[in-house]
């Protein structure tokens, strides 16, 4: 998955690739070379959720203290 790609995908949909990645290690026909990659990947889908985690966290901090609100970021309109 390339850095633009990563940035795309929702957090909704991170969890979900993370739960077929988890089923998928669980199963016993998983080969070890398989299942580093899906662990690799599963690692970066856990990365990437804790960044827009922390981000979120960050921004309803800022909007319980300032009571500002600014647009989410691709949001249009």
């Amino acid at each position: 998955m390339t850095e633009r790609e990563n940035e795309e995908v929702s957090l909704e949909a991170r969890l979900g690739r993370l739960e077929a990645i988890l089923a998928r290690m669980e199963s016993e026909d998983v080969e070890l070379d398989e299942a580093l990659q899906l662990f690799e990947e599963g690692v970066g889908h856990v990365r990437e959720a804790e960044r827009v985690l922390a981000e979120t966290e960050l921004r309803v901090e800022e909007l319980l203290s300032s009571g500002e609100t600014r647009p989410l970021e691709g949001d249009e309109g």
